[in-house]
């Protein structure tokens, strides 16, 4: 039987364009607010759109921080997109208000030190050569953001760091940390190389 994904509909998200791209792979996809499927299924999507306070705000009012955190902590895929990979850093600072995130990834989320944003278009990464996720060389993915986390906050961490670059400054670009891994772009926005990935995090579930 193809793998169960949930896609955590806690009011923010491109929620339909995700569930086709994941569904697209062949997984059984569910888009909801509970909690108990959230918890259940193969596979948790969290995604993410607008501000990192107001995307808190909505993990918040859904309680569903303690179950994202359950599930990592148990080894259970998850896979953080655009402000739901944001969230799982330990802090956001937006115009110099911190925002508590899940604390499942270090560091914080800032504004991009460029002179244009937001920060909108495709990108070559620098992907590490023992990623699950990234199978194409070279593939380019769309991004559309003004805030992103620093490579430097896992210099003493075994986690996988994939990163680009946006007018000369690096940043974050996707994390793989055990069960838990994030994009800070839009992989359902990103043609051939974001289906790819997707197909290899769904094959992860398997």
């Amino acid at each position: 039987m193809a793998p169960s994904v949930t896609i955590l509909d806690y009011g923010s998200g491109n929620l339909r364009s995700a569930e086709r791209a994941v569904a697209a792979t062949g997984a059984r996809v569910t888009v909801t607010d509970d909690l108990t499927a959230a918890a259940e299924a193969d596979g948790l999507v969290v995604p993410g759109v607008g501000a990192f306070a107001a995307c808190m705000a909505g993990i918040e009012e859904a309680k569903a921080g303690p179950v994202i955190a359950e599930r990592v902590a148990a080894g259970r895929p998850v896979l953080g997109i655009c402000v739901g990979a944001q969230v799982m850093f330990a802090e956001g600072d937006e115009h110099g208000v911190l925002t508590p995130g899940l604390g499942l990834l270090p560091g914080r989320v800032t504004k991009l030190p460029v002179r244009r944003v937001p920060h909108i278009g495709w990108n070559t990464v620098d992907v590490p050569p023992a990623s699950r996720l990234f199978t194409e060389p070279d593939a380019r993915f769309y991004f559309v953001h003004s805030f992103a986390a620093s490579p430097t906050d896992f210099d003493e961490s075994d986690a996988l760091v994939t990163t680009t670059e946006h007018e000369g400054a690096v940043f974050v670009a996707a994390v793989e940390a055990g069960p838990l891994s994030v994009t800070q772009f839009h992989p359902e926005k990103s043609g051939a190389a974001g289906a790819g990935l997707l197909r290899a995090w769904v094959k992860t579930l398997e």
